[in-house]
């Protein structure tokens, strides 16, 4: 059996080997930290959750590995790091353009009423007219341009500028929740389902523009539920 002291002695002699080595050449330094820096990255690109910082991890994992594959030199870690290093640098660079789209489109959702117009199609309503009633199918997307509307039933009034309609487009039935009727003479700005969709994928500050409307109108509703909702009655007493 080998003893402790055998061991050690071989441990030590394989350890001067290795400074010797580092010392005879400055570029085994540089190989070294390479390893030591892609190793780190690779470490920590696996207990990354979030899919930027772990594709960039990546990329710089595959860089200083390369580095040491190439100054060492160790042929199968240089082919291997180059080989995947487009790969990742690729998946980098779309992720990262992605995550700027989703920045811009966050800034840019409130704005979407302007940009939406030139796809809408202005038509124009006498007071009293009922422009949809609860239970229709729901085609088009709507938004006030001038005049007022009322929600019938439940006492809200929608103003100029209001983008309304979306609840029902986006239902698996495509049924309409509530009624809406022209309380002055209208001017509306339409849109139909299949150029909502369009605009949908295609550009995310109208989808994020959506989404907050969506959750807004949710919202109300359930408030609203709660407010008109009917008191339980108290418990019994004993006695």
């Amino acid at each position: 059996m080998v003893s402790g002291a055998s061991m050690f002695a071989s441990i030590s002699t394989q350890a001067g080997d290795f400074a010797e080595t580092l010392l005879a050449s400055p570029l085994q330094w540089v190989a070294f930290l390479g390893a030591g820096v892609g190793i780190a990255m690779l470490i920590a690109g696996a207990i990354t959750r979030t899919m930027l910082p772990l594709r960039w991890l990546a990329v710089g994992s595959n860089l200083g590995l390369a580095v040491y594959g190439a100054l060492r030199p160790s042929t199968i870690t240089l082919v291997l790091s180059v080989a995947v290093l487009p790969i990742n640098l690729f998946h980098a660079i779309a992720v990262t353009r992605l995550a700027q789209r989703v920045s811009r489109a966050k800034i840019s959702a409130d704005m979407a009423s302007l940009w939406l117009r030139p796809h809408m199609k202005a038509r124009r309503y006498r007071a009293g007219t009922t422009l949809f009633s609860k239970g229709d199918v729901a085609d088009r997307l709507y938004m006030l341009a001038a005049g007022q509307l009322e929600v019938v039933g439940i006492g809200v009034m929608l103003l100029p500028g209001r983008i309304f309609g979306e609840i029902a487009l986006f239902s698996p039935d495509k049924i309409r929740t509530q009624t809406i009727r022209c309380i002055t003479n209208c001017t509306l700005l339409e849109i139909h389902d299949s150029t909502v969709r369009q605009l949908f994928y295609q550009n995310p500050s109208f989808a994020f523009h959506l989404m907050e409307l969506l959750a807004q109108r949710l919202g109300s509703d359930v408030e609203r539920a709660r407010a008109t909702a009917p008191m339980p009655p108290p418990p019994p007493q004993d006695g």
